[in-house]
This record gives C-alpha cells, sequence and structure tokens, in this order.
C-alpha cells in the first residue's frame, strides 16, 4: 500500500490551535534534547559560502532559528569571524549558550535588518512556512542569505504532528518562487550527510528588495 503522503509535492498538518502547536514542539525538543541535525560538513559548506560573499566584512552576525541544543551556532562562533545566536521555541533555550527562548514565526522589532546570514533545518517544524520564512527574509540586511537546510526527510513523508511542513527538495525552489516570487533569488548548495549518508539541498536565498 502507497503512503497517501508518497503522492504528494507538498503536506502542510493542520493544528486545532496555536497552543497545541506549541505544546507539541515543546515536548518533542525536550524528547530529543541531546539529538543533534546539523552536521559540520553541511555547515561547513554553509561558512565557505558565508565567507565568500562576506568576504571583507569584519565581523559578522548571523542567527540560526530552531536549534535546540545550539550546536548550529557554536559550530558558527568558532568557525568564522562571527557573533551568531540561536532561537528555539522551548524553554530549554536558556540551558544552552547564545540561545534566546523564541518562536521564530515572531518579529523582533531590534532583529529587523539585523544579520548577515540566517541557518535553519527547521522550516520542517513551522506551522506556518510563508510567515516564518517572511519573517527570516526581513531580519537579514539586503545583501544577506537565509539558509535554509533540507533532506528527503524534510518532505511530505516525513510530516507528522512534530514536522508540520513538507515539500519535496526538487519542488522547493518552486514553492519559494510562488510565495516570493522576484522579490528573492535563490542559489542551490548540494552536500551529503555523512551520518545519515543521505543528499541535502541548501537553499540559500536572499531578498530583492
Amino acid at each position: 500500500m502507497v503512503n497517501s503522503k508518497q503522492l504528494v509535492d507538498f503536506y502542510l498538518h493542520d493544528y486545532g490551535s496555536y497552543e497545541e502547536y506549541k505544546d507539541t514542539q515543546v515536548f518533542h525538543n525536550k524528547r530529543k534534547i541531546d539529538n543533534i541535525w546539523a552536521d559540520s560538513d553541511t555547515l561547513g559548506k554553509i561558512a565557505t559560502e558565508i565567507q565568500c560573499n562576506f568576504s571583507n566584512d569584519g565581523i559578522l552576525s548571523g542567527l540560526c532559528h530552531g536549534t535546540r541544543n545550539g550546536f548550529e551556532q557554536e559550530y558558527f562562533n568558532k568557525n568564522l569571524n562571527a557573533e551568531v545566536i540561536g532561537t528555539d521555541i522551548s524553554d530549554t533555550a536558556s540551558n544552552f549558550e547564545n540561545t534566546v527562548e523564541w518562536d521564530f514565526h515572531d518579529k523582533r522589532d531590534d532583529w529587523v535588518d539585523k544579520f548577515d546570514f540566517i541557518y535553519t533545518n527547521s522550516l520542517d517544524q513551522s506551522w506556518n512556512p510563508k510567515l516564518a520564512l517572511t519573517t527570516w527574509l526581513d531580519q537579514v540586511h539586503n545583501n544577506g542569505i537565509v539558509f535554509i537546510e533540507h533532506t528527503e526527510r524534510h518532505g511530505p513523508v516525513g510530516t507528522s504532528s512534530m514536522d508540520p511542513f513538507g515539500v519535496k527538495p526538487r519542488v522547493m525552489p518552486y514553492v519559494l518562487t510562488k510565495w516570493f516570487g522576484n522579490k528573492i533569488s535563490i542559489k542551490i548548495i548540494k552536500s551529503k550527510k555523512p551520518n545519515l549518508n543521505i543528499p541535502v539541498w541548501v537553499f540559500a536565498v536572499k531578498r530583492n528588495y
């Protein structure tokens, strides 16, 4: 029998309320608090892309969304001339250095136009991915880049109440273009996750406004 989610390119789980969404995310954050999805190989390619784009800009500023135990921002802080913080919706954020408790869908006035780059592998944890990405694009300055790490596991077959959003990697550029049109440009960086031996697509998104 074929899973119906295998037949669609895009899927978004429906919650009964925002409280249900947040409670679900916090529960699974705490359950998986020691798990790390990000890997040094993929983050290294992103760091190289950042260095190529901001080679003479001094200390860079970065923001990583949905970081759970802070691995991503600590990688960038150690391997770039940068000051990078992370966010997580769970109150466990206070247990990890350079991590702020925050719902990544929400606007913060002091973060608008602030960052050189944003990184996430957690767009699949969004109840409203277009809203989330709109918020992130507004958080980088005019030359900034939003890096979205994506794999087949971020597709429809991987969705659940824990990971509500899924889109097939080959369809992702079309979804982004449908949402934002010529307001963005997209570069695709290929990698492979060594611990899982699966391909990775990193969508490097710049805003054109």
